[in-house]
C-alpha cells in the first residue's frame, strides 16, 4: 500500500495468501490484509490505483498457476460472507469494480495483441485476467452477468499456443456459470454460443472438449433445451464407435483400425463426456425409442477396455468414468467391479490405467460433493417453508456403497512404488473420509503409513486426515498405531529403490526425524496410550514374536528418533528394554546351549543336533574377529554340567557345534533383536545423557511428576546399529556358512553369555566388586556392539548365571557365591 512499485510484492502476496486456511488468528490477519489491499473500493477518478490493483491481483493469480487457486476462492468467500448481513458492503462494491475493470483490461490486451511486439507478455496477462474473472464467477457469478456478451467472442480464439487454450477453457467455464443466470438472453447469442462450443468439441483436444461439453450442458439443460442439437452430436460419435467396434471384431489386426486410431480415441472421450452432462435416456433425446442408451454406451466402452493398445484402454476408462458420474449405479455392474478391482490390485498392470481408475473415483466423489453442497443450499432456501426434518440424500447412500466396493483396492494402492499412484489413492480416501462415506477406523493404519511418504504434500495430507479422525473419535489412532507402524514399513519397502539397502526408519535429512514422529506426537499426550504403544513396539523384539530383522531395524530407528519431550519417555523404554533383555537373552542362550553337541571324549552322550527350530530367513552377524582368548574364570554355573569349561572357550565351543548349522543361523537371527535393543538403550543413554544409576532407579509406577523434566538432547548423536546393517547386507541365510562366520557367531554367543551374567549392577556389593561386575558388563556390551572384545581378566568374580531368574530393574538376577 505504501510502496506499490516494490518488485517483491507479488511474491509476498503469494506467501501470505496461502495461509488463508491457517488457524483463526492468522486467517483473520490474512483476510484483513487483502481486504485492505484488494477489496476496498477505489475512488472512480484514481485510474492509476485501479490499474495497479488489477496488475497485482493478476500477477498473484498467474504466479499460482501451478499450485491451484483454492486460496483465492477461500479468501473471497470469507470476505463476502463476513458482510452478508451488513447494510454497507465494501467488499461487494470492490468486487464489482474489479470485475468491470478486468473486462476493460482484457479488451485492451486484445487490441495490443494485434501489435505483435510484446505478444508473449500480453497473452500471459490476458490469461491471468480471464482466469481471475473465472475465479470471481465461481464465487459470485452475478458479477459477470452483464459481461457475458463481451466474453462470448473469445470462444473463437485461434488456438496456436498453450495460452490460447487456457483462454478458451476459462471463457467456457465462465459462460457455464453465467449464462443460466441471464434474464432473457437473445436467441442469436445463445445459438452462437452453441455453434462455437460444438466447433471446439469437434476440433480440439481433451481439455477443451471437457470444458466445452460442460458449458454446453449448462446452456442446453438450463436455458435453450436444444436437445436435438446435442443428440445429433452424440449419434455422430456413438455411430463411429459402433462401426469401429464391429471392424475390430471382424479383424483385430486390420490396418483400417490403425489409421482410425485418432478418431477412436476422440470418440471414446467425447461419448463419455456427453454422457456425463446429458442423460440420453430421457425422452427429450431419444424420443419414444425403447433402446437403453446407458447400457449400450457401457457395453461399447467396456469392449474397448480390453483392447490391446494401452492408449485406447485409457481413453475407454476415462469415458466410463464420465458415464458413471451421470449414472453411478453402473459401478455396481459385475464387469465394472472386475475391471476396476483387477486394474487396482494387479501388480503388473500399467501405472497409467491404475491412475485413471483412481482419477475416475476421485472425480465421481468431487462431483457428488458439489451436488450435495448445491442440494444443501437449495434446501436452506426452502427449509423455512418446509417443516419436515431434512431427508437423507439418497445419493450419499449410493456413493457410500460404491466406496465400500472399491475401498480395499484403493487403500492397497498406497503400497505402490510410483508416487503418482499413491497421490491419487490418498485423494480418493481423503474425499471419502471428508464425506463420511465409510467408517474411518479401517483407514487409520493406511493413513499412518502414508504419513511416512517421502513427499511432504502427501505426508501432510495424511497427517491432517489423522488429526481430523482423532478429533472426532478419540482413541482410534492409538488402537491402530502398531498396525500402522508395520504398514508404514511395507510402504517404505515398496518405495525403497535399492533392494540391497535395508529400509531405515528415519528421514535422511538434517533433521533425521523418525518417519512415524507425527504418530508418536499424537499419542504421547496420553500417558496410558503412550506406554501401551511403546510396550507393544518393544514386544516385537521378543524372541517369540519372530519379527523379521529389517522390520525390527525400522522400528528401532523410529524409537531412537521419536520426538521425546520428558525424561519419563526414554527412561520407560530403557526400563522395558532391560526386562525384555533378561527374558529373551536367557531363552536365547538356553536354546543355543541345548543345540550344542557334548564332547564325546568327556561324556558318552548321544549328539543332540535335532534342535533345529529355525526360520532362518536371514544371515549371521559379521563380527569376524577371531579372538581365542576368552574369559575362562566364569565357572561354577548353577545349572551347568562338567562341560561348561569348554563352553567358555571359542575353540571348545566350536568343537561342540552340531553338523547342522541351522541353530547357529537361528541364534544369529534372533540375537539381532537383542542387539538392536542394546544399541537403542546405549543410544538413548547417550542422547539424553542419563547415568547408569538414574536408569537403574527409575520405576514406572512412580508419579508422573518426578520424571516430568524436559530432556536436553545432545547434538550429533546418531543411531547406527552397524551389526544389524552388516547382517542384513550380507544376507547369510542364502549363502554358505564358513568357519569364519561360525567363529564370529560363537564369539557373539560368549559375549552374550558374559553380558547376561552381569546384566544388573548389584547395589549391595563392596565398591571393588561392583566395579568388576559393571566393568565386565560394559566390556561385553562394547564387544557385542562391535567394539573390542573382553580380555581374559574381564571378570575376576565367580558368578553364577541364573538363567530363569534374571530380572532387570532394581533387584539383581546375578547371584554371588
Amino acid at each position: 500500500i505504501e510502496q506499490p512499485t516494490f518488485p517483491k510484492i507479488t511474491e509476498m502476496c503469494v506467501k501470505m495468501i496461502r495461509r488463508v486456511n491457517d488457524e483463526e488468528g492468522i486467517k483473520k490477519l490474512v483476510n484483513e490484509t487483502f481486504q485492505k489491499l484488494w477489496f476496498t473500493p477505489t475512488p472512480h477518478h484514481d485510474k492509476e490505483a485501479m490499474t495497479r490493483k488489477i496488475l497485482n491481483i493478476t500477477d498473484v493469480v498467474a504466479a499460482c498457476r501451478d499450485t491451484g487457486y483454492d486460496w483465492f476462492e477461500q479468501l473471497l468467500q470469507n470476505l463476502l460472507k463476513s458482510e452478508e448481513d451488513a447494510s454497507y458492503k465494501p467488499v461487494k462494491k470492490a468486487c464489482t469494480q474489479l470485475v468491470d475493470n478486468l473486462v476493460e483490461h482484457i479488451l485492451k490486451y486484445e487490441e495490443s495483441l494485434s501489435d505483435s511486439d510484446n505478444k508473449g507478455v500480453n497473452s500471459g496477462r490476458l490469461v491471468a485476467c480471464i482466469t481471475t474473472l473465472f475465479l470471481f464467477s465461481k464465487i459470485r457469478p452475478q458479477l459477470m452477468v452483464k459481461h457475458a456478451m463481451t466474453m462470448q467472442p473469445y470462444l473463437t480464439t485461434k488456438c496456436s499456443t498453450q495460452n490460447d487454450f487456457m483462454v478458451i477453457c476459462n471463457v467456457a467455464k465462465i459462460l457455464e456459470l453465467v449464462v443460466p443466470l441471464m434474464e432473457h438472453p437473445s436467441e442469436t447469442f445463445l445459438a452462437t454460443i452453441e455453434e462455437d462450443l460444438m466447433k471446439l468439441i469437434i476440433k480440439y483436444g481433451m481439455t477443451v472438449v471437457q470444458h466445452c461439453v460442460s458449458c454446453l450442458g449448462a446452456v442446453v439443460n438450463k436455458v435453450t433445451q436444444n436437445y436435438k442439437f446435442v443428440w445429433a452430436c452424440f449419434n455422430r460419435y456413438y455411430g463411429a464407435l459402433s462401426k469401429l467396434k464391429s471392424q475390430h471384431q471382424e479383424d483385430p489386426n486390420s490396418t483400417i483400425l490403425t489409421a482410425n486410431k485418432p478418431a477412436l480415441l476422440r470418440s471414446l472421450f467425447t461419448v463419455g463426456a456427453l454422457c456425463r452432462h446429458f442423460d440420453f435416456d430421457q425422452e427429450d433425446f431419444k424420443g419414444n425409442s425403447k433402446v437403453n442408451i446407458k447400457d449400450k454406451v457401457l457395453e461399447l466402452l467396456m469392449y474397448f477396455t480390453k483392447h490391446s493398445d494401452e492408449e485406447v484402454q485409457t481413453k475407454a476408462i476415462i469415458g466410463l468414468g464420465f458415464a458413471f458420474i451421470q449414472h453411478p449405479s453402473l459401478m455396481f455392474e459385475q464387469e465394472v467391479k472386475t475391471l476396476y478391482n483387477s486394474i487396482l490390485s494387479d501388480k503388473n498392470c500399467s501405472v497409467n490405467l491404475k491412475i485413471q481408475v483412481l482419477k475416475n473415483l476421485q472425480t465421481y466423489l468431487q462431483e457428488e460433493d458439489t451436488r450435495m453442497q448445491q442440494a444443501d443450499r437449495d434446501w436452506k432456501k426452502v427449509a423455512k417453508q418446509e417443516d419436515l426434518k431434512e431427508m437423507g440424500d439418497i445419493s450419499s447412500g449410493m456413493s457410500s456403497s460404491i466406496m465400500q466396493l472399491y475401498l480395499k483396492q484403493v487403500l492397497e494402492a498406497f503400497f505402490h512404488n510410483q508416487s503418482s499412484v499413491r497421490h491419487f489413492a490418498l485423494n480418493v480416501i481423503a474425499l471419502t473420509l471428508n464425506q463420511g462415506l465409510i467408517h474411518p477406523v479401517q483407514c487409520v493404519p493406511y493413513l499412518i503409513a502414508m504419513g511416512t511418504d517421502p513427499e511432504p504434500s502427501m505426508r501432510n495430507k495424511a497427517d491432517q486426515q489423522l488429526v481430523e479422525i482423532d478429533k472426532k473419535y478419540a482413541g482410534f489412532i492409538h488402537m491402530k498405531a502398531v498396525a500402522g507402524m508395520k504398514m508404514s514399513y511395507q510402504v517404505q519397502q515398496a518405495i525403497n529403490t535399492c533392494p540391497k539397502d535395508p529400509v531405515r526408519g528415519f528421514r535422511h535429512d538434517e533433521s533425521s526425524s523418525a518417519l512415524c514422529s507425527h504418530l508418536y506426537s499424537m499419542i504421547r499426550g496420553n500417558r496410558q496410550h503412550r506406554r501401551a504403544f511403546l510396550i507393544s513396539l518393544l514386544n516385537l523384539f521378543d524372541d517369540t514374536a519372530k519379527t523379521e530383522v529389517n522390520m525390527l531395524l525400522y522400528i528401532a530407528d523410529n524409537l531412537a528418533c521419536f520426538p521425546y519431550q520428558t525424561q519419563e519417555e526414554p527412561l520407560f523404554i530403557m526400563h522395558h528394554i532391560d526386562i525384555t533383555l533378561s527374558v529373551s537373552g536367557s531363552n536365547l542362550l538356553q536354546s543355543f546351549k541345548e543345540s550344542m553337541v557334548k564332547d564325546k571324549k568327556k561324556e558318552k552322550k548321544p549328539s543332540s543336533d535335532e534342535e533345529t527350530e529355525s526360520d532362518s530367513n536371514s544371515g549371521s552377524g559379521s563380527e569376524s574377529e577371531e579372538e581365542a582368548s576368552k574369559p575362562r574364570r566364569l565357572r561354577k554355573r548353577v545349572d551347568s554340567d562338567s562341560d561348561s569349561d569348554e563352553e567358555n572357550d571359542i575353540n571348545a565351543v566350536m568343537k561342540c557345534l552340531p553338523e547342522n548349522s541351522a541353530p547357529l543361523i537361528e541364534f544369529a537371527n534372533v540375537s539381532q533383536g537383542i542387539l538392536l535393543l542394546l544399541m537403542l538403550k546405549q543410544h538413548l543413554k547417550n542422547l539424553c545423557g542419563f547415568s547408569d544409576s538414574k536408569i537403574q532407579k527409575y520405576s514406572p509406577s512412580e508419579s508422573a511428576k518426578v520424571y516430568d523434566k524436559a530432556i536436553n538432547r545432545k547434538t550429533g548423536v546418531h543411531f547406527h546399529p552397524k551389526q544389524t546393517l552388516d547382517f542384513l547386507r550380507s544376507d547369510m541365510a542364502n549363502s554358505k556358512i564358513t568357519e569364519e562366520v561360525k567363529r564370529s557367531i560363537v564369539k557373539q554367543y560368549l559375549d552374550f553369555k558374559l553380558l547376561m551374567e552381569h546384566l544388573d549392577p548389584d547395589e549391595e556389593e563392596e565398591d571393588g566388586e561392583v566395579s568388576a561386575s559393571t566393568n565386565a558388563r560394559n566390556k561385553a556390551i562394547t564387544s557385542l556392539l562391535g567394539g573390542g572384545s573382553p580380555k581374559n581378566n574381564a571378570a575376576e568374580t565367580e558368578d553364577d548365571e541364573s538363567d530363569g531368574e534374571d530380572r532387570g530393574g532394581g533387584t539383581s538376577g546375578v547371584r554371588r557365591r
